[in-house]
């Protein structure tokens, strides 16, 4: 088996010398560009299968790094950045212009504790080897829901909701930021059901993500890190480092976080949100949607969802960076409906209104 080509660039010698200790170690075949013109004239002539790329470069950082790469040849990239709110909205960026994850630096701009998040990096870089990078442009995207956009379909057997709201309840992992960018604010301010996104990520990642969401959505979008009342008009995002459950006050539904479950393996959990939710709330007043990543958290739980007479939408492999998670789900026949990303907002709002 041929081993997987991974391109490092990194303009500290030291940090290359790092990473590609671990990734050779792993079997990989590893290649090193100390800039981002390096990593250019590399991914053209040796065609790397995967790029780990730095965020914070001098002259050509991260960003314009991986601007190029999309442009002169898309390539899986993997960012590994500085686990600080700079670091997290320039990853955020790196995200929307293509990148398909993300690995958080445990040191700052130069770790010498790589081996921390050493598993999740071989596991991210091997996963990013089989995605399918996104560098579409905002007009690019616009053309193309423009050209591909169809009248919601009516699934022929799924229930419609009963009066009065239900929730909506995303999961996603690797490729989300991207995705969720180009469903929500495809919602409308009138949306009528509050929405609970679960997109696995470290604490200060979620609330800059949840910050830059905010200026792309018509829709509130609230961090969850204290007991919400659930309201209608808001989009409620799972706070890295806590798993984000419905409950009951006085009466009244509410959002909060709790500390991660050590019986789920994924974090913020997909599983417990939608478990909590059905306990709460009626199934046919319940939407699962499983977006693009890797794993199965949320198959099972959104599967028992259909069962009950909930709906559910997997995306469609023709979109998703990685097809795993809406996979799962559709493989354990809980997938209402199949669509690609680009179809789910249309879709939603036929359900709910």
């Amino acid at each position: 088996m041929t081993p997987i080509k991974v391109l490092v660039v990194d303009d500290s010698a030291l940090m290359r010398k790092h990473l590609c200790v671990l990734l050779q170690g792993a079997g990989f075949q590893v290649e090193i560009a100390r800039n981002g013109q390096e990593a250019v004239e590399q991914v053209l002539s040796w065609q790397p299968d995967v790029v780990t790329l730095d965020v914070n470069m001098p002259e050509i950082d991260g960003l314009t790094a991986l601007s190029l790469i999309m442009a002169a040849r898309p390539t899986p990239v993997v960012m590994v950045s500085s686990l600080t709110t700079k670091g997290a909205m320039a990853t955020l960026e790196a995200l929307a212009l293509g990148a398909v994850d993300y690995v958080p630096k445990p040191g700052g701009t130069i770790s010498l504790s790589m081996e921390v998040v050493a598993e999740e990096l071989l596991s991210k870089v091997k996963a990013a080897a089989k995605a399918r990078p996104r560098p579409a442009t905002k007009g690019q995207l616009a053309e193309r829901r423009g050209r591909d956009r169809v009248p919601a379909m009516k699934a022929k057997s799924a229930p419609r909701a009963r009066d009065g709201a239900g929730l909506v309840l995303i999961g996603v992992s690797t490729g989300g930021p991207r995705t969720l960018e180009e469903i929500l604010p495809e919602l409308p301010a009138d949306f009528p059901w509050p929405l609970l996104v679960v997109q696995h990520m470290p604490p200060n990642f979620t609330s800059a993500f949840a910050a830059r969401l905010s200026k792309l959505c018509t829709l509130q979008v609230k961090e969850v890190s204290k007991v919400e009342e659930i309201e209608t008009g808001v989009i409620y995002l799972a706070r890295g480092g806590t798993d984000m459950v419905v409950g009951e006050r006085i009466g009244k539904l509410v959002v909060m976080p709790r500390p991660e479950s050590p019986n789920h393996l994924w974090h913020p959990s997909v599983d417990l949100l939608v478990e909590s939710a059905m306990t709460h709330v009626p199934a046919q007043r319940l939407i699962g949607v499983q977006l693009t990543g890797m794993g199965y958290d949320g198959a099972k739980s959104m599967a028992e969802l259909k069962g009950k007479g909930g709906r559910t939408i997997a995306e469609a492999e023709e979109t998703a960076v990685v097809f795993g998670m809406p996979k799962e789900l559709i493989e354990r026949s809980g997938a209402t409906l199949v669509l690609p990303s680009y179809k789910i907002a249309p879709q939603l709002v036929h359900w709910v209104n």
